[in-house]
Protein backbone atom coordinates (compact mmCIF):
# COMPACT_ATOMS: atom_id res chain seq x y z
CA UNK A 1 0.00 0.00 0.00
CA UNK A 2 1.33 3.43 -0.94
CA UNK A 3 1.64 5.82 2.00
CA UNK A 4 -0.87 8.64 1.68
CA UNK A 5 -0.26 11.79 3.71
CA UNK A 6 -3.22 14.02 4.52
CA UNK A 7 -2.67 17.58 5.77
CA UNK A 8 -5.25 19.34 7.92
CA UNK A 9 -5.26 22.67 9.72
CA UNK A 10 -6.22 22.76 13.40
CA UNK A 11 -8.19 25.49 15.16
CA UNK A 12 -4.93 27.42 15.80
CA UNK A 13 -3.93 27.44 12.12
CA UNK A 14 -1.21 24.79 12.56
CA UNK A 15 -0.73 22.26 9.76
CA UNK A 16 -0.98 18.68 11.02
CA UNK A 17 0.02 15.73 8.85
CA UNK A 18 -1.66 12.33 9.03
CA UNK A 19 -1.09 9.05 7.28
CA UNK A 20 -4.25 7.53 5.82
CA UNK A 21 -4.34 4.18 7.61
CA UNK A 22 -7.64 2.77 6.37
CA UNK A 23 -11.14 3.60 5.15
CA UNK A 24 -14.13 1.83 6.67
CA UNK A 25 -17.79 1.95 5.74
CA UNK A 26 -20.55 2.13 8.35
CA UNK A 27 -24.20 2.49 7.29
CA UNK A 28 -23.17 3.37 3.71
CA UNK A 29 -20.95 6.24 4.96
CA UNK A 30 -17.17 6.11 4.59
CA UNK A 31 -14.81 7.08 7.42
CA UNK A 32 -11.05 7.61 7.30
CA UNK A 33 -8.73 6.31 9.99
CA UNK A 34 -5.79 8.70 10.21
CA UNK A 35 -2.51 8.22 12.10
CA UNK A 36 -0.56 11.33 13.10
CA UNK A 37 2.90 11.37 11.51
CA UNK A 38 4.39 12.71 14.76
CA UNK A 39 4.49 9.15 16.15
CA UNK A 40 1.68 9.64 18.68
CA UNK A 41 -0.61 6.65 19.09
CA UNK A 42 -3.93 8.48 18.79
CA UNK A 43 -5.98 7.54 15.72
CA UNK A 44 -8.25 10.20 14.30
CA UNK A 45 -11.55 9.16 12.71
CA UNK A 46 -13.10 11.52 10.16
CA UNK A 47 -16.18 11.28 7.95
CA UNK A 48 -15.42 11.21 4.23
CA UNK A 49 -17.56 12.85 1.60
CA UNK A 50 -16.85 13.32 -2.07
CA UNK A 51 -16.86 16.55 -4.04
CA UNK A 52 -16.39 15.44 -7.63
CA UNK A 53 -13.18 13.42 -7.59
CA UNK A 54 -11.91 15.07 -4.38
CA UNK A 55 -12.46 13.72 -0.89
CA UNK A 56 -13.43 16.03 1.95
CA UNK A 57 -12.51 15.07 5.52
CA UNK A 58 -15.08 16.19 8.07
CA UNK A 59 -15.05 15.98 11.85
CA UNK A 60 -17.74 13.86 13.50
CA UNK A 61 -19.64 16.12 15.88
CA UNK A 62 -22.51 13.74 16.64
CA UNK A 63 -21.68 11.50 19.63
CA UNK A 64 -24.06 8.72 18.51
CA UNK A 65 -22.47 8.62 15.05
CA UNK A 66 -18.95 8.61 16.51
CA UNK A 67 -19.81 5.83 18.98
CA UNK A 68 -21.29 3.69 16.19
CA UNK A 69 -18.11 4.05 14.11
CA UNK A 70 -15.87 3.41 17.14
CA UNK A 71 -17.80 0.23 18.01
CA UNK A 72 -17.44 -0.98 14.41
CA UNK A 73 -13.68 -0.35 14.45
CA UNK A 74 -13.36 -2.17 17.79
CA UNK A 75 -15.25 -5.15 16.35
CA UNK A 76 -12.76 -5.29 13.46
CA UNK A 77 -9.85 -5.26 15.91
CA UNK A 78 -11.42 -8.13 17.88
CA UNK A 79 -11.81 -10.18 14.67
CA UNK A 80 -8.09 -9.73 13.93
CA UNK A 81 -7.07 -11.12 17.34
Amino acid sequence: MVEQIIETIDENGNVIKFELYDIVEVDKQEYALLLPTDESEEVLVMRLSQDGEDYIFESIDDDAEFNKVAEYIESLEEEEE
